[in-house]
């Protein structure tokens, strides 16, 4: 059983199809000029035939569009022999403007003479699509770049503008934000307790966004108004365990690592306390290069336990030494080959900053970061103490 046979087209209906068909048609010589164009191309544009017949295609064409048919559509219709989906506005006789997308021919008729084929499609409703997605594409740029600023400022409240003077010390501060997230959770701070003593810590909360900025906000002000009170640097981390768990509690829990030191005067140098909250130790660099960390064992995250053992150790400062203490977003990073740098990576670097003052510590730091480059995955920040020689 064989299907329907086609339908044999008479001349007539042959003819009805070119002029009433659902896109405009029109024939020209190789010049570019028109010898037929169909019903349905001439009501889109307003024309008559005779009005069109004789004139050539580009002269339909806007000022920019002339320029596109003679630089690119003419020549690549001559080497290729047809162009397809090229985007135009055809100029109606009204002088508005009919936006369509054009596919041409090179080709010879049954008479053996060449000529250009063409079919015009009305583009109207993707034109008016486009400019919608164009539009929605600028909305949605506009947005991320309005939370992006927004990411940037919240960012900025979370570390302190600048670090206050100390008589005797230099300090100084490094940031580095991950780059897959506005908002990261590392933060640190320095500030005045009374005359001749001041505090500072360096944190890491869970998480990245929002919701890791609102606890690294309760964890600073925490920590600034604890020192006030307690008179150690482990009953601090201590009352901000206590808050963190009345804050937030499981499934909701959050929980972070610190470091807090209170530092005060000693003769020619200074006198450091520190506390460990389940965070990496801190360096103290000698003047002659030896790197020490200040071990804290045993000290746990805090916002976990309900009596989370809270670690401490004391050092000196001396002319030309240095204190280093850091995020593990540092020693979590990877070198070429993929590998995590570490701690004795670390060490390494840090016995080559023996000597130097704080603000050129933290300018090594970013270089040598920087050398490591897409291997540093998350936030990373840094707070350096030196003690002139």
């Amino acid at each position: 059983m064989t299907g329907p046979e086609a339908p044999v087209l008479t001349g007539a209906d042959a003819e009805d199809l070119w002029d009433n068909a659902p896109c405009g048609y029109l024939s020209a010589r190789p010049d570019g000029t028109i010898v037929r164009v169909n019903a349905t191309l001439l009501n889109w544009l307003g024309y008559r035939a005779e009005e069109l017949i004789g004139r050539r295609f580009s002269d339909l064409l806007t000022a920019g569009g002339r320029l596109y048919h003679e630089t690119h559509y003419a020549p690549l219709l001559r080497m290729q022999s047809e162009v397809r989906e090229i985007a135009l506005d055809l100029v109606a006789a009204d002088g508005s403007r009919l936006p369509v997308l054009v596919n041409s021919t090179l080709r010879a008729g049954p008479d053996g003479a060449t000529g250009i084929r063409t079919t015009v499609f009305d583009a109207r409703s993707r034109r008016a699509y486009e400019r919608e997605l164009l539009r929605a594409r600028q909305e949605a740029d506009a947005e991320r770049e309005r939370l992006a600023q927004l990411s940037r400022t919240l960012q900025e409240t979370l570390l302190p503008p600048g670090l206050p003077e100390v008589p005797g010390l230099r300090s100084a501060g490094y940031y580095r934000a991950s780059p897959t997230e506005m908002i990261g959770g590392d933060f640190y701070d320095l500030f005045p307790v009374s005359p001749g003593r001041w505090a500072f810590f360096i944190g890491d909360v869970c998480g990245k966004g929002a919701e890791a900025a609102v606890l690294t906000s309760l964890a600073r002000y925490t920590l600034r108004a604890a020192v006030v009170q307690q008179p150690d640097s482990g009953s601090v981390l201590r009352t901000l365990n206590a808050v963190l768990l009345q804050n937030y509690r499981a499934p909701e829990g959050r929980f972070c690592t610190v470091l807090f030191g209170l530092i005060e005067p000693d003769d020619d140098g200074f006198r450091v306390e520190l506390a460990a909250g389940g965070h990496p130790p801190a360096l103290r660099i000698a003047a002659d290069g030896a790197v020490h960390p200040l071990e804290t064992p045993g000290g746990q995250l805090l916002g976990v336990f309900p009596d989370a053992y809270v670690t401490t150790v004391g050092t000196r400062l001396g002319p030309g030494d240095a204190l280093f203490v850091y995020t593990d977003g540092l020693i979590e990073a990877r070198d070429p080959r993929g590998e995590l740098v570490g701690e004795g990576w670390l060490a390494s670097a840090a016995s080559g900053f023996a000597g130097l003052d704080a603000d050129a510590i933290v300018d090594r730091l970013g270089r040598l970061l920087s050398d490591l480059d897409e291997g540093v995955t998350d936030d990373t920040a840094a707070l350096v103490l030196t003690v002139p020689r």
